[in-house]
């Protein structure tokens, strides 16, 4: 679905706070894809390591539960709150300072509150404002390169409405956007209740351009009908995307055209209610007022790569193993009931390997093919032995772009371990002890 969206550059009150950062951003959404049901139960905070494209991410973790006082605002410690308007995507709110549109509720939950008034006669790019609402930002406060980054949230519902939960680059104050790329974790519009999107904007793919896909629940549930969690597993070079836990898209530099990936560098978090504007429409006589949306938490996790050694498990609860504990190169490796042994006790650093017996988990010939094998050879720094392991449980090659894969979704003893296009199926799933 295309959109006539442009970037989004808002007016700001806290200039002496962002100096270095004009906010000009374009949510764009992508193409709608129906996914299987997603799981009631909200997603742990949990960890994602890079593999050694890049160098490895700083640990850090960000978290507010909003717990507090009802009515009290923000923690500024954690977020600072932006005011104005938006010309550029024709929204048609004020975004007010405060507590007035973004407060606490007493129960562990930020209340972002959209509302049709305006008490402070604010103006806005087509004369004075009709709607109020808020959107913060983490930007100065805190910053992230790679790892898990997730919220539980209620969205509104009704036409015109506009809830985002997204990451800007933290250079766009030096290089502008779309060159400072934006990642949306999870927008919706209100007239599909049942859809959210997640896109990827950047140079030369920005605006109704962007690259993403839809999340659909099934049988015309709303998302506005209960909380679900929104996510994105982010590794060098990768970037997964989730609802409640099920996984509905991956994108790489390879879906990218050629184009420029901007991903491998910090980015600030961002939470809004907007109301109308080119994508969603304007409210209209369905739209009620106020609408809300509520955050239960935010939560960003990420590894500092350090090396940690213990078994890897799939599927049936099987181990991968080096087959006969051979150290040899072209050991096959293998799935094998777990038995502690060193054959089965894997490394997984920060330099992107998986390490047993002193050697890599290696594509054999540096293959790229679905199908292809996996062994034990002599480490050597090569792309066949790196490794990415995001908290979505896959183990991905990103030279191949392929998950490392039980053939034939057997758990038997012996069953051989290869690459394979990702699918999300239980063959490629592993639990990786750390």
């Amino acid at each position: 679905m295309d959109s006539p969206r442009l970037s989004r550059r808002l007016l700001l009150s806290v200039v002496s706070v962002l100096a270095l950062v004009s906010l000009s951003t374009g949510l764009a959404p992508g193409t709608s894809a129906s996914a299987a049901s997603p799981a009631a139960k909200p997603s742990a905070k949990s960890t994602a390591r890079p593999d050694a494209a890049r160098p490895a991410a700083v640990a850090a973790t960000f978290s507010d539960e909003f717990d507090g006082p009802a009515g009290s605002a923000v923690n500024g410690g954690k977020w600072q709150i932006e005011t104005g308007d938006n010309v550029n995507n024709h929204e048609r709110q004020y975004y007010t300072a405060g507590n007035s549109n973004a407060a606490l509720d007493g129960q562990g939950h930020l209340v972002i509150t959209a509302r049709r008034e305006n008490p402070g006669n604010y103006q806005c790019w087509y004369g004075r404002c009709e709607y109020t609402s808020a959107r913060l930002n983490t930007s100065g406060k805190f910053t992230t390169t790679y790892g898990r980054v997730e919220a539980r949230m209620k969205i509104p519902r009704g036409q015109g409405m506009w809830p985002a939960f997204w990451m800007l680059g933290n250079d766009i104050g030096q290089v502008g956007w779309p060159n400072s790329g934006e990642i949306d974790i999870m927008e919706n519009v209100g007239f599909e209740p049942s859809t959210v999107h997640g896109t990827l904007h950047g140079p030369g793919y920005s605006g109704s351009g962007g690259i993403g896909a839809g999340y659909s629940l099934p049988g015309g549930q709303a998302f506005a009908d209960a909380y679900h969690t929104f996510a994105i597993d982010w590794s060098p070079n990768a970037i997964s995307w989730s609802v409640d836990g099920t996984v509905y898209q991956r994108r790489t530099p390879a879906d990218l055209g050629g184009r420029q990936w901007v991903f491998n560098k910090p980015f600030f978090v961002i939470l809004n209610l907007a109301v109308g504007g080119y994508w969603p429409g304007d409210p209209n006589g369905s739209t009620s007022f106020p609408q809300q949306l509520l955050v239960d938490y935010v939560r960003v996790s990420t590894d500092g790569g350090q090396p940690s050694g213990g078994a890897i498990t799939g599927v049936g609860g099987k181990c991968v193993d080096v087959a006969g504990a051979n150290s040899a190169n072209g050991t096959p490796v293998q799935l094998y009931d777990c038995n502690g042994s060193g054959a089965q006790q894997w490394t997984v650093g920060s330099d992107g390997t998986i390490r047993a017996l002193g050697k890599c988990l290696d594509v054999a010939s540096g293959g790229t093919a679905d199908g292809t094998a996996v062994q034990l050879w002599e480490c050597n720094g090569s792309a066949a032995q790196r490794w990415s392991v995001p908290a979505a449980r896959d183990i991905v090659n990103p030279q191949a772009n392929k998950c490392l894969d039980a053939t034939g979704g057997s758990s038997a003893n012996g069953t051989r371990l290869q690459i394979w296009t990702c699918t999300g199926a239980t063959n490629q799933k592993w639990t990786v002890t750390r």
